[in-house]
């Protein structure tokens, strides 16, 4: 049976946000509970080398996040599932040939083993698959289903992990029981997304195509690695020690980033209408804000059970807790813009933050010599990122 786009009804949005929230928080939750056997078990120098090639496998992923994106607006403009699935294929190969290159980059950037760094960068591919199936749902409308499917990949991806550290397989073993989950889980949701038929509305379209896809993933890429940058080049600038160190503040980071997902997800086809996007992206910044706020003010009340929860080893990060989640909170709402540039197909709306970036970039080699200095980079690039695209935005609808 096939499974076709509902109408909308009173109080549809509430219940859609409901359910793509449950399921991204139960994901993201999971995501999160696996630093803490990862932490405890592998020690600063294994989890560093985790951490670092797990942000490595999200950046090569960028554009296969970016299928989502425009297979969700595609649905919504008439574009046949069949040439939808065709481009998330194609993606999932030039992912897959990325990763390959990858392999050798990374061993030189961030002095990984080779056996992890290719467990780690398998996992790259399968995700074009998943990104692409939930892109399907997203845009037919069916949050229920997504958010569903949003809380088995979490399961499928995390649990192995944690299995896998606790009957100490090491970084290698870890990395590669969550490239293994997620190949199960891109299998499920293909499963799944397949049944899904019908577009939401919309005038219809002949075709789509790579340019698509590439100009949704110019403005993923910037966010990504925007997110991932200072995880990534903490072992370039920092000893084994202090990286791993890093790595688990960066987790305080990446949880105030992806824990307000939801509302992007839901609010995408908002912003994709000129008539809804301004005041669409602005109650969404609203509501991003005060979710960040109350986020940073939890980890400053919760930063010094660091060293008792986790290791006395990360003593040193216990107090920069607060500024870690402030950043991926400015990050989160960083994120809402560059999504409304993408609904709009806007690429050039990433242009400020890239700008951010490549200064960033050359800080933190420049300058960056310990935990503290790395994290303070980070967040004022946050803040630089947030301002100078909200500027944008701003003229931009002028």
């Amino acid at each position: 049976m096939t499974i076709t786009a509902r109408a909308p009804r009173p109080g549809a949005t509430v219940r859609a946000l409901g359910a793509v929230t449950v399921g991204t928080l139960l994901a993201n939750l999971l995501a999160y509970l696996v630093q803490v056997p990862a932490s405890r078990v592998l020690g600063p120098d294994g989890f560093g080398e985790f951490s670092v090639l797990n942000a490595a496998m999200l950046v090569l992923s960028v554009p296969a996040l970016a299928v989502q994106a425009v297979v969700a607006r595609e649905v919504v403009t008439g574009t046949s599932r069949r040439r939808l699935w065709r481009l998330i294929g194609v993606v999932g190969v030039l992912v897959a040939v990325g990763s390959a290159v990858g392999v050798g980059v990374m061993m030189q950037i961030a002095h990984t083993s080779w056996s992890a760094t290719v467990a780690a960068l398998a996992g790259a591919a399968p995700l074009a698959v998943i990104a692409g199936g939930q892109g399907l749902l997203q845009g037919a409308g069916r949050f229920g289903l997504l958010g569903g499917v949003l809380a088995g990949v979490g399961v499928a991806k995390s649990v192995p992990v944690v299995a896998a550290v606790w009957a100490g397989a090491g970084p290698t073993g870890a990395l590669a029981a969550g490239t293994v989950g997620t190949v199960v889980a891109a299998l499920a949701v293909a499963a799944v997304a397949g049944r899904v038929g019908g577009a939401t509305g919309g005038r219809t379209r002949s075709s789509v195509s790579m340019g698509d896809v590439l100009s949704a993933s110019s403005v993923q890429f910037v966010m990504i690695v925007a997110v991932s940058v200072d995880l990534l080049l903490s072992r370039s600038v920092l000893s084994a020690g202090d990286a791993g160190v890093y790595a688990l503040g960066a987790v305080a980071t990446k949880g105030a980033f992806w824990l307000p997902q939801a509302i992007g997800v839901v609010v995408y086809p908002r912003l994709a209408d000129p008539v809804r996007s301004g005041a669409a992206l602005r109650r969404a910044a609203g509501v991003l804000a005060g979710i960040g706020c109350a986020v940073t003010a939890l980890a400053a009340v919760c930063g010094p059970l660091v060293p008792i929860a986790i290791s006395d080893d990360y003593r040193p990060v216990a107090g920069l807790m607060w500024l870690f989640a402030a950043t991926g909170s400015l990050l989160a709402v960083l994120q809402l813009m560059l999504l409304a540039a993408i609904a709009r197909n806007r690429a050039r709306g990433a242009a400020p933050a890239f700008a951010v970036l490549v200064v960033e970039v050359g800080l933190i080699f420049s300058v960056a010599d310990s935990v503290v200095s790395l994290a303070v980079i980070a967040a004022g690039a946050a803040v630089s990122s947030v301002v100078g695209t909200w500027a944008w935005v701003r003229m931009a609808d002028d």
